[in-house]
């Protein structure tokens, strides 16, 4: 363990796309349990058809087309 310090979280929002999150930020499910994002960068579903949720697995290009539309 080092005593480094973390960057603070930052929230992008992604045009038609997911959030995402980069830093030191803790996860919670609905009743606040831990959930374990495996990294210090994640993409969170907006459109809420992903099949990874609470993650984005890029289901909202196929709905709004790409993030850039």
């Amino acid at each position: 363990m080092t005593d480094e310090p973390t960057a603070a979280a930052s929230i992008t929002v992604c045009h038609r796309g997911p959030l995402l999150i980069r830093g030191d930020f803790d996860l919670l499910d609905d009743e606040g349990n831990p959930i374990d994002a495996g990294r210090t960068t994640i993409a969170l579903c907006r459109c809420g058809h992903s099949g990874r949720k609470p993650f984005c697995d890029g289901t909202h290009k196929r709905i709004y087309g790409t993030a850039d539309d």
